[in-house]
């Protein structure tokens, strides 16, 4: 891959991952909630998750979903649902999450990255991604520097959400004020299906 389309690769991956989507709107609401150090697992999580899904897609998965139209129906109906019950868990939070009994916590690695694999977003930009900067004459190197891009990019990218949400942790401790931030967060992430149902 020549060396100003990597850079335009940087420049896509830093765009794509650090403007508004489920991901972003997660992460501002966990470092409000929970702060930063409980929030890196969630970051790590997106980073490795979408590196997983960029390498699938890359390696023959987004084929698969073009020959077999009713598996991408699945996928996209699987995670609306799913988007829709984090957004509504997001949305009747009401404390931030300092108290160990009161059962809310920030998404773990494992949860974040499995997250990806039905994130609206996320699959648009993987099949994107591969797409426009994978090269057919070196197939696998060029799938390796794509995902490589984003993992360099995504988790600085990302952690910039989670520090607006550090950020807003003192303003928004007043229970009021939080009630009505993590509702707006929840509509947030909710209407982030919008552009799958058009």
């Amino acid at each position: 891959m020549p060396f100003d389309v990597f850079l335009a690769l940087l420049l896509f991956s830093f765009v794509s991952s650090v403007t508004p989507g489920p991901n972003n709107f997660m992460l501002l609401a966990s470092g409000v909630n929970f702060g930063f150090r409980r929030t890196i697992p969630h970051m790590f999580g997106i980073a490795g998750g979408f590196a997983s899904l960029l390498l699938a897609v890359g390696f023959g998965l987004g084929a698969l979903l073009a020959t077999y139209p009713q598996l991408n129906v699945a996928l996209k109906v699987a995670g609306g649902a799913y988007l829709l019950y984090l957004a509504w868990r997001i949305a009747t939070s009401r404390s931030l999450g300092s108290n160990a009994g009161d059962g809310a916590r920030p998404m773990q690695v494992i949860e974040a990255a499995a997250f990806q694999w039905v994130n609206p977003k996320a699959w648009v930009l993987a099949v994107t991604a591969m797409a426009i900067y994978t090269d057919p004459r070196a197939p696998f190197l060029s799938v390796v520097l794509v995902a490589l891009a984003f993992v360099l990019v995504n988790f600085p990218s990302v952690s910039v959400w989670a520090g607006f949400g550090v950020a807003l942790r003192s303003f928004l401790s007043d229970p009021k004020r939080l009630k009505w931030f993590n509702v707006a967060m929840g509509v947030a992430l909710a209407a982030t299906l919008w552009p799958m149902l058009r």
